[in-house]
């Protein structure tokens, strides 16, 4: 088959996303995103809800991805779906929706690790945006991961250091709803640290060996001097938010360079690229971007719409899959730990 005529559908539905999006030979054609704002009111995302939407969502969402390509599904060459991680009920709507229009259209079917999507989205044809040259240190963070991975080639990957308990996103969720912010809380703790000082107030950063992370303990620090402050006064809060929002992330920002410094040190790679949600956050970006002064960093941030869960990402890890005919049997099931 000609390299030149690839479609790729790229299914995503880990967590409370349903997407879609069609590839065509590297280059994204559409890229759709149903996002569910049920959770907001509960704090954060409930499984059994979310795996309903989904059930709604996929099909229009799916035909609006191949209307926006302006293609036909009889012209699609594979389907591509999120195996996991992520929650087991959202995932078993995307497999189960992937497995049976690929069984009925005869082509093959691509599983995908929701992870090495968000690294390989680097790969995407995007004007503007450089590749990663391997190896390179990809950095993950997310609501639900944190890691740090030595990419050696498209599916060579090895993970040197991940959390141990919270993620990053979920030190900025916990800590928005500590400060009575909405969920989610990290865009809003990183519009109002742009306006405080993030040296007012100190947390101790954890003591955590190796290259691993550890944001459970920081979490406390912030709520026993909530309480400890706002008993002194009850407006404390109100009075010092964007200063306290601007120390909250200059911490985070702190833990995560600390170890990429690391990384790279230990490693001698110098390629640093960046992924998932929470690399959407300003102050991290610009902590990257001053890397390249201080270390000698070659950094890369992929464009913004393909850093939170989304599907372009799955259809680039199925297209590059194809062209190694990668293909997953039918009998293939969801799997909610799936390791890279």
């Amino acid at each position: 088959m000609s390299s030149q005529n690839i479609y790729i559908l790229g299914i995503e539905s880990s967590c409370d996303d349903t997407a879609a999006s069609v590839i065509h030979n590297g280059k994204i054609l559409s890229n759709v995103i149903a996002s569910q704002k049920i959770h907001e009111e509960f704090g954060g995302v409930v499984p059994e809800l979310a795996s309903r939407a989904h059930q709604q969502n996929i099909v229009p969402v799916v035909h609006q991805a191949l209307a926006k390509a302006n293609i036909t599904k009889s012209q699609l060459n594979a389907i591509a779906f999120t195996r996991g991680p992520g929650l087991m009920g959202s995932l078993l709507v995307g497999t189960s929706f992937a497995k049976s229009l690929a069984y009925g259209l005869n082509i093959p079917l691509i599983d995908v690790n929701h992870m090495q999507g968000h690294i390989l989205a680097h790969f995407i044809d995007e004007e503007g945006f450089d590749k990663p040259p391997f190896p390179f240190l990809a950095m993950t963070i997310s609501g639900g991961h944190t890691q740090i991975v030595q990419v050696d080639n498209y599916f060579d990957m090895t993970v040197i250091g991940e959390t141990i308990d919270d993620a990053v996103g979920e030190a900025y969720d916990k800590s928005g709803k500590i400060l009575g912010l909405g969920y989610p809380a990290g865009p809003e703790i990183d519009k109002r640290a742009q306006l405080g000082n993030p040296k007012a107030f100190q947390f101790t950063k954890p003591k955590v060996d190796g290259l691993n992370f550890s944001f459970s303990g920081l979490k406390t620090a912030i709520l026993y001097f909530i309480q400890k402050e706002v008993k002194k006064n009850p407006n404390f809060i109100e009075e010092h938010l964007n200063d306290i929002c601007a120390s909250i992330q200059y911490t985070i920002i702190g833990i995560l360079m600390d170890k990429l410094k690391v990384a790279s040190k230990q490693t001698n790679i110098k390629h640093i690229a960046i992924g998932g949600g929470v690399s959407a956050n300003s102050g991290i970006r610009n902590a990257l971007k001053l890397g390249e002064q201080k270390f000698g960093w070659s950094t890369y941030i992929p464009k913004f719409e393909f850093t939170t869960d989304n599907a372009a990402m799955i259809a680039i890890v199925g297209y590059l899959k194809f062209l190694d005919d990668d293909f997953a049997e039918q009998n293939i099931t969801a799997s909610a730990r799936l390791k890279i």
